[in-house]
């Protein structure tokens, strides 16, 4: 197997990159800690196509898979997007909840989000929240072990991007809901990266069935994960490319301090737990897209390897850095903090490692 892009999908990358390079710097990433994200950059791609992906091009999509989303999402991940491009674009769009931007507390809890009988979000540039609940009555929210949740009787559980979202997914009793927002109550929830707006979802109506198809919820979830790994591969690079020019311009005793042997090491480092994550989440986003039997296991690998390697850039970044990485007015702590919050989304390392130890007899 070729671990690599091919024209088609690397144009679409690099399309991705200079839109995103264009319209969500830093500068974005870092208003959207005070406000909701700026829509410009969301419209932007969904004018380009970037949403519907996934859509079939009868109900108005380009018909793709996930192997052409999935390096769209990485880009997403480098410039810190803070809208839920996975939750959106690879979770609920194959579901038929198109048109409209979505989030869901499926990653908080490890379950998807979608809505049945709608005009697909990613069609028109809608945002969509997704998330979980244990039953009607009662709900879990986000930790970073879907089998360690923390109970919030009577709500949907903490859902990233549920303030600005015009539809939540939520998934109960083992089906899939949609909500509009202004059929549940949102309590926002300070978390340490405050770009991604998360609130304590509580429905206010039934919401209406996406799906209770067992098989589906399972393959939502396993977008969920390939989408949330292939963003931490994008952060990964972003921090390690910021590092490598803060530490050519840095200098000590006369010298750039990346022509020392010990920053060198840590720039090193993350740079192979980069490359060996590249091509598991590339291999999982063909696993999902061909419905081959190791699918499940090939995203928790992806899951696995790519917050490994966000972890240990992340440590480089913020040792070479020194003292002013550990400041909120650098952009260092953008990309850190992200990384943070999605390792533990759509379950922890350690979650996912003991899958994949599981389905080859460990």
């Amino acid at each position: 197997m070729r671990f690599g892009l091919d024209d088609d999908r690397e144009a679409l990358r690099s399309t991705a990159r200079d839109l995103l390079a264009e319209l969500c710097p830093a500068s974005v990433v870092r208003a959207a800690w005070e406000q909701a994200p700026d829509p410009a950059v969301w419209q932007a791609l969904a004018d380009a196509g970037a949403l519907a992906m996934l859509v079939p091009v009868a109900d108005g999509g380009l018909g793709l898979d996930e192997t052409y989303l999935v390096p769209v999402v990485e880009e997403a991940g480098r410039a810190a997007l803070p809208h839920p491009l996975t939750a959106t674009a690879l979770v609920a769009a194959p579901l038929g909840v198109t048109g409209r931007a979505v989030t869901t507390d499926l990653g908080t809890t490890t379950r998807p989000s979608g809505s049945g009988g709608v005009v697909p979000a990613a069609t028109t540039g809608r945002r969509a929240a997704a998330g979980a609940t244990t039953g009607h009555g009662s709900s879990h929210g986000t930790t970073a072990d879907p089998a360690a949740t923390t109970e919030h009787r009577g709500s949907g559980g903490i859902v990233p991007a549920a303030a600005f979202a015009d539809a939540i997914l939520l998934c109960s009793g083992g089906e899939l809901r949609l909500y509009e927002a202004g059929e549940v109550d949102v309590e926002p929830v300070e978390t340490v990266d405050a770009s991604r707006h998360c609130g304590l979802v509580t429905p206010r109506a039934a919401g209406r069935l996406v799906t209770d198809d067992p098989e589906a919820v399972a393959a939502a979830f396993h977008r969920g994960v390939l989408g949330t790994a292939a963003e931490l591969l994008g952060l990964s690079r972003a921090m390690l490319d910021l590092t490598v020019a803060y530490t050519q311009q840095r200098r000590q005793f006369g010298r750039p301090i990346g022509s020392f042997q010990a920053v060198k090491h840590h720039l090193a480092n993350a740079r192979i737990q980069i490359e060996f994550a590249a091509p598991a989440v590339l291999y999982a986003a063909y696993a999902v897209a061909h419905l081959q039997p190791d699918a499940s296991r090939s995203v928790s690998q992806a899951k696995w390897q790519a917050g490994t390697a966000a972890a240990v850039a992340g440590r480089a970044a913020l040792q070479c850095h020194g003292a002013i990485g550990y400041t909120t007015e650098h952009d260092l702590h953008l990309y850190l903090k992200r990384s943070w919050a999605l390792a533990r989304s759509w379950g922890g390392t350690d979650f996912h490692a003991d899958r994949v130890a599981a389905e080859i007899g460990f």
